[in-house]
């Protein structure tokens, strides 16, 4: 995995200056390799993790032959390379990058080029020939990008703070993404939560010439109306088949890998294929949290580790992890997502990148399968006690802002509205999440909290061709009277039933909640004083919220404190040293 930027002026060449700005502001990314290419009005740099191709895969890729050839620069895995290159045997590749074939997909197809990938990635391609800058992200949004416009041009980059480095944008919040942020933990659509910073949606390609963006491409991710299966057994055959493609891709590299095991369902049969597939045994870790009221997954995972012969790691993340690491996990975490499994995301994944270079994840498996409870509530009726999906935002009720959100779930509800031909009404609420939550939270903290320490992630469950089979599988393979993933579950049932995939569903909680009232007396007063806090909350009210914990208390002091830290780190531009007293105490 790898870190990219650039530019197109509106006039004149790019600055040498700003372009390495941008480069160090994504050096974590990329700490392999870096390069660069400038031509014209377009000029491109790139931070190398080096994960296939050790040797000769170093980007800027260019068909150097042409004199006017194009130019690319990539932050992805291309999972169907094999067989794009057996497609292209009358091309001569000059190296063995998984990147390289998408600059000739760009030369026979233009814009459709993305319509002929598998994998995740943002791409930015230099058509020399015309000056033409072409961006383009996978559809699920996997891997960020992001852009910035004005007189200058039009700039990108994997990261906003590289935008924010290179003084192309000055920081400040955008009030609309954070009114989404407060009531939701992520920012929805294309607003981040900085004020001039846009995300290239997922799936989208844009094309960019003389400083402007002129057109912009995005082709539906998910795929039209329903399997018809002759039996149950007939589409259990057809997702095994489809988990073992996905997860055979998603295994390629040419360093060691392992697997995140939470011991839920999703990543207990991704390391049960894992299994299946390699050699030798699955690297395996898991967080726990000892001495707290939460359920402690490391035993579970442990025995289903055993049950494969996966070699297990566990690592205990403590109330001294989340006190001294959260200031640090609010400085990578940019695009800022209050998702509270970003503290044992962070800490395994600095445990990990000690061992490995890639690391396969469950992410995407309740949005694909649809696994989550919200789903079963939204359908049915009121009276019943149905409800909608994130009817009710964070704060609402509560009494705190200063002013109310407005239009927080436009897009949550534009994202559920597009129910396309022949797609019911849970797909139509999967569609919704796969849209908005999963790539503006699940997968942001995924990227950032492993990108911080030079980790890719990999997540087989968000995969096009696999979409392809489980999105559209009949609403009742996937929803079974109180249970979701019903599928699934009878696949694991089979291929490991030590991971009692017909047991209710448990959930990953975080006991921030209990960490956070153990020090509400003295946390309460130190968030109320930041500024970034005191700009939209009433007096008082914020230290009234800490001293009075429950369930949803506790949620809105949490994404508070978070907020305050994303605040101070990336609009106030003070250093992430210190737990989280030292940090809140310097700017109160």
């Amino acid at each position: 995995m790898c870190g990219i930027a650039g530019i197109c002026t509106a006039e004149g060449a790019p600055d040498s200056a700003m372009l390495d700005a941008m480069a160090e502001a994504l050096a974590h990314r990329g700490p392999d390799g870096s390069g660069r290419h400038v031509s014209g009005s377009i000029g491109m740099v790139h931070t190398r993790l080096a994960i296939v191709d050790l040797e000769t895969g170093d980007q800027p890729i260019g068909e150097w032959q042409r004199d006017s050839g194009a130019v690319l620069v990539a932050n992805g895995e291309i999972y169907n390379d094999p067989d794009l290159r057996d497609a292209y045997d009358d091309i001569a590749f000059a190296t063995r990058s998984d990147c390289e074939p998408p600059l000739y997909l760009w030369r026979h197809h233009g814009s459709n080029f993305t319509d002929h990938l598998r994998g995740m990635y943002a791409i930015a391609i230099h058509d020399r020939e015309t000056d033409r800058l072409i961006l383009a992200r996978d559809p699920f949004g996997i891997k960020p990008l992001y852009i910035c416009e004005g007189t200058f041009g039009v700039a990108f980059a994997s990261e906003p703070q590289a935008l924010l480095a290179a003084g192309l944008v000055q920081p400040a919040v955008d009030e609309g993404a954070r009114d989404a942020f407060l009531q939701l933990q992520f920012s929805t659509g294309r607003r981040t939560l900085f004020r001039g910073i846009d995300r290239v949606l997922p799936g989208e390609t844009l094309e960019i010439s003389g400083g402007q963006v002129v057109s912009r491409r995005r082709p539906p991710a998910l795929p039209e109306g329903r399997h018809k299966f002759a039996n149950e057994d007939e589409a259990l055959r057809a997702f095994d088949a489809a988990l073992e493609d996905t997860v055979r891709c998603h295994r390629r590299a040419d360093v060691p890998y392992g697997m995140f095991l939470s011991g839920g369902l999703d990543s207990s049969a991704v390391l049960a294929m894992m299994a299946r597939l390699d050699s030798g045994p699955v690297l395996a870790y898991t967080a726990g949290f000892p001495g707290t009221g939460v359920a402690d997954e490391r035993a579970r995972a442990a025995k289903i580790a055993a049950a494969v012969g996966a070699e297990h790691r566990e690592i205990a993340v403590t109330a001294a992890d989340f006190w001294g690491l959260l200031p640090r996990i609010a400085a990578a975490v940019d695009d800022a997502c209050a998702d509270y499994a970003i503290v044992p995301s962070y800490v395994l994944a600095q445990v990990a990148a000690e061992d490995v270079k890639v690391v396969l994840t469950g992410e995407g498996g309740d949005e694909m399968l649809a696994g989550y409870g919200r789903y079963r509530a939204a359908l049915r009726l009121r009276l019943l006690g149905g409800k909608p999906m994130r009817g009710r935002g964070i704060f609402d009720g509560l009494g705190v802002l200063r002013q109310a959100p407005h239009g927080w779930r436009d897009d949550i509800a534009a994202a559920e509205a597009i129910a396309r031909p022949g797609n019911s009404r849970l797909q139509a609420l999967q569609a919704g999440d796969i849209a908005e939550w999963l790539p503006n939270d699940l997968l942001i903290k995924l990227d950032r909290c492993l990108m911080a320490h030079g980790l890719e992630g990999r997540t087989p469950f968000v995969d096009v061709r696999f979409a392809d089979l489980t999105f559209a599988l009949p609403d009742q393979l996937k929803l079974r009277g109180r249970q979701g993933k019903w599928l699934l579950r009878r696949w694991l049932a089979e291929a490991l039933p030590v991971a009692e995939p017909f047991a209710d569903k448990r959930g990953f909680t975080v006991p921030v909640g209990d960490w956070m009232a153990e020090q509400a007396e003295r946390l309460g007063p130190l968030v109320a004083a930041q500024p970034g806090i005191a700009e939209i909350c009433l007096p008082g009210r914020v230290e009234t919220l800490f001293s009075r914990f429950d369930k949803r208390r506790a949620f809105a002091a949490w994404t508070l404190l978070f907020y305050a830290l994303w605040h101070r780190a990336h609009i106030l531009g003070q250093p992430a040293d210190g737990d989280v007293f030292d940090c809140l105490m310097e700017t109160a």
